[in-house]
């Protein structure tokens, strides 16, 4: 049962973007998934509510009391995580996530603040588990003719860890979760060019 957590301690880097897409994603390709949503502004939780019912479906997870195994019949499951994320919380998270993805904008300010976060993670991470194998970084509203892009490619080759994709800047995001969709809710070749740099992440999820 994949559980896959989105994670960064910075705000604004698209985590929520993230997990809503990843999980109707899941949902589109007919398995059984639900959302929960650690934050306190249920952005995700919102976002569900919006969902048309024509929509493939998508549960809610409740997480106030902390997290447990998902229930039976439930194959895929996301986590949205909020800033700031304390301790307790990020080591519930680390316990029964498969996979860990954590985006990042290609700015100096991200490029730092999650510099220092992945060396926590990394010292806190269970020796029973690989850390390369678990974590993986993408990077959010890139446009790769900058060079704030080139900036952070050389930045997160020096991390270490993989690369699982670069999620282009562009609007449908915005369009799309004003009515609870994602980019797998629609005609493909509408987003044909967005759902183009999703393959290498969802390659390693999948893998």
């Amino acid at each position: 049962m994949p559980v896959v957590a989105v994670v960064n301690p910075k705000g604004g880097v698209g985590k929520t973007t993230l997990a809503t897409n990843l999980a109707g994603y899941f949902a589109s390709n007919a398995r059984p998934t639900m959302l929960g949503d650690f934050d306190t502004q249920q952005s995700a939780r919102h976002w569900l509510q919006l969902r048309p019912a024509q929509a493939a479906a998508i549960g809610t997870w409740e997480v106030d009391d902390g997290v447990a195994r998902p229930p039976r019949g439930v194959t895929h499951v996301v986590l949205d995580t909020p800033a700031q994320i304390d301790g307790r919380r990020l080591a519930d998270v680390v316990r029964v996530a498969d996979r860990i993805i954590v985006p990042l904008q290609p700015s100096m300010f991200d490029a730092i603040a999650t510099s220092r976060f992945l060396a926590d993670l990394r010292a806190g991470f269970p020796k029973t588990r690989r850390f390369e194998e678990t974590v993986s970084l993408v990077g959010m509203r890139v446009d790769p003719r900058t060079r704030a892009a080139d900036q952070l490619a050389r930045f997160v080759a020096g991390l270490g860890l993989p690369v699982s994709g670069y999620l282009r800047d562009t609007q449908n995001y915005v369009h799309l979760a004003a009515h609870g969709l994602t980019l797998f809710d629609v005609a493909p070749q509408r987003v044909e060019r967005d759902r183009a740099t999703w393959e290498p992440l969802l390659h390693w999820l999948e893998s």
